[in-house]
């Protein structure tokens, strides 16, 4: 699929993973079948598979399938689903099929999502021998649940925590964690401590069935462009995987703690929902015609606004968005490859974010133009929004710590200002789309004043280009969307200026940095991928299509083997690093796959 190398080291984690998931709860799952990271109840509780982040219970935290005299291992999804098949192979010619996946489909006119791990383990060849080793640990790898075993179950137990598996495998060999022949299919049911009236065998069967038959006909009806359909359509599964549906609320990625680059401190907890980052998923699934994660984030944002309706936005919040996010370090979690600290929580919520108000007012403009919407924006909601913009026109010119979260300084950084600017004039032609002439004018008049503070402040004329903040002389790539919100054309010379500065001073190859500059934690290592593909896309923009084609396809093959991205990308090995799957880079992938594919009509009626 990507070009990518099979690797799988036992001893060592990397983040050759598959996802699976429903919205409510997901899963990472290793080459070797094994679930390294699972949250319960939800897709931000408690890791009660740890294991990718080495619990000081060793080898436990893990919900493992184990082939007896493992040589060989195959993964892929069933096409168009979140459903996940691992192949194993041993020394003798046997084999198994692991089919993975959690339950989504509709049921009495809801989407029936329980928060639920389902195995399905087949014998396909030979004579297998396998071990079932399945041990969550409770509160961040520091418990140790009790068992209690029934007749098709075993109940794992703490202090306000319980979890059962229900399977049709010998519970004896499971508790004992003995090997024994797979003669025919078995079943594991992870999950809430509930118990089953139905067949095991055939309620795993139907919601299998159920599940892949929802997810075919979601991707059915998304508009996918004409090349790199199958990258594209498994970047948008995996972006839903990250919405949490019931709260409506998006996680930047469904770890914590995955670094940066190897052995530096610049590890976070992402299980949050940033609201930028919820606005560039929001963004590429309308594209691609999925829009009900917009409608379903507007009801997270209403909640957000309505908690503390006269204070300043934070950037980020938690699932529920009423709960906490303090920063705090675990000490039963080692992390990855040992390289801690593990952080749960998240101080960023406490910086002031500038454009997180510009993020929020795109994010939402839609439902005022889009006539497929059941419920279109209104006059109410255009005042809703009008409040954020009244914090925006406040704030645009005034110091943050700027979208790359810097907890050591605060500037006026020109992308905080250009998305405060795209607040006023996109609510200045929702206004004059409700024929309220009056405010139009008021936001255009806040426009225009923002947009003259940044031409004269943020242009550096000895570089010829745009700078990072007000008076400075640094660049960085978030300067590159400055066309993408339509700040400036894309043959501005101010723009083809800064592009150029851009690729000369943060470029590596076929990567972009986010910037060199040292900041609190030293110079940064690895390149950032959102940064590439924010590159790729501003130089399909300018005219520079082959190029742009080119360091696209290099980033595709970047991909692990089931076409899934982390934050980051060290240059010289091509590791992915940082937390995964990162919904920035997935984001990137499908807008870029967009703006340099061929359209339909091109490969078809124009015989190219």
């Amino acid at each position: 699929m990507t070009g990518h190398a099979p690797r799988y080291t036992p001893g060592q984690a990397n983040l050759d993973l598959g996802v699976i998931g429903n919205c409510v709860v997901a899963a990472l799952v290793d080459r070797a079948g094994r679930i390294l990271w699972h949250c319960a109840p939800r897709l931000d509780g408690d890791p009660v598979f740890c294991g990718l982040l080495q619990p000081k219970f060793a080898d436990e935290g893990v919900f493992a399938v184990e082939l007896r005299d493992l040589h060989g291992s195959e993964q892929h999804y069933i096409d168009n689903t979140a459903v996940l098949v691992t192949t194993l192979t041993d020394g003798q010619g046997g084999s198994i099929r692991i089919t993975d996946f959690c339950p989504r489909f509709k049921q009495h006119d809801r989407i029936y999502r329980p928060a639920m791990l389902i195995r399905r383990i087949e014998p396909l060849s030979g004579t297998p021998v396998i071990r079932i080793r399945l041990r969550p640990l409770f509160d961040y790898g520091a418990t140790r649940p009790s068992r209690t075993l029934g007749s098709n179950h075993i109940r794992f137990t703490a202090p306000g925590a319980a979890l059962r598996l229900t399977t049709d495998a010998p519970i004896a060999f499971i508790d004992a964690e003995s090997e024994f022949v797979l003669t025919g299919p078995v079943t594991l049911i992870f999950g809430a401590d509930e118990s089953f009236t139905a067949s095991i065998t055939h309620m795993a069967r139907e919601f299998q069935e159920r599940t892949i038959e929802y997810w075919v006909e979601w991707v059915r009806y998304l508009s996918v462009p004409f090349e790199w359909q199958e990258a594209v359509i498994r970047a948008a599964v995996t972006l839903k995987l990250c919405a949490a549906e019931e709260t409506g609320g998006i996680l930047a990625a469904l770890t914590t703690s995955i670094p940066e680059a190897a052995n530096t401190p610049r590890n976070w907890d992402y299980r949050f929902c940033w609201l930028r980052d919820a606005y560039f998923t929001v963004q590429a699934l309308n594209r691609l015609g999925a829009t009900k994660t917009m409608e379903d984030f507007l009801r997270y944002i209403t909640t957000v606004v309505a908690i503390n309706p006269d204070a300043e936005l934070q950037p980020v919040y938690p699932l529920n968005p009423s709960g906490g996010m303090e920063e705090r370090s675990i000490a039963s979690l080692q992390g990855y490859r040992g390289m801690g600290p593990v952080r749960v929580g998240n101080a960023a919520f406490a910086q002031r974010q500038n454009d997180t108000y510009g993020s929020i007012v795109l994010a939402v403009a839609q439902m005022f133009f889009d006539r497929r919407l059941p419920r279109r924006g209104d006059v109410a909601l255009f005042e809703q929004l009008e409040r954020l913009g009244e914090k925006a026109a406040a704030l645009a010119l005034t110091p943050d710590a700027g979208l790359w979260e810097f907890r050591g300084r605060a500037r006026v950084h020109t992308h905080s200002a250009a998305m405060c600017w795209a607040a006023c004039r996109r609510l200045a032609r929702i206004a004059g789309v409700l024929g309220l002439d009056a405010r139009a004018g008021y936001w255009t008049d806040h426009a225009q004043r923002i947009r003259k503070a940044i031409l004269e402040q943020a242009w550096n004329p000895e570089r010829n280009s745009f700078v990072e903040s007000f008076g400075g002389r640094d660049l960085d790539a978030s300067l590159l969307l400055l066309q993408e919100i339509g700040f400036v054309a894309a043959d501005d010379p101010r723009f083809l200026g800064t592009l150029d500065a851009i690729g000369r001073e943060l470029r590596r190859g076929n990567h972009l940095m986010r910037y060199v500059a040292p900041d609190d934690f030293g110079t940064p290592h690895n390149a950032f991928s959102i940064c590439t593909f924010w590159y790729v896309d501003a130089l399909a923009a300018v005219g520079r299509r082959e190029e742009a084609r080119e360091i696209f396809e290099s980033l595709l093959s970047a991909r692990n083997h089931l076409g899934l991205l982390s934050e980051d990308i060290d240059m010289g090995s091509g590791e992915l690093w940082g937390n995964f799957p990162q919904t920035y880079s997935m984001v990137g992938l499908i807008v870029c796959a967009m703006r340099l594919s061929k359209t339909w009509e091109e490969a078809f009626w124009r015989g190219s």
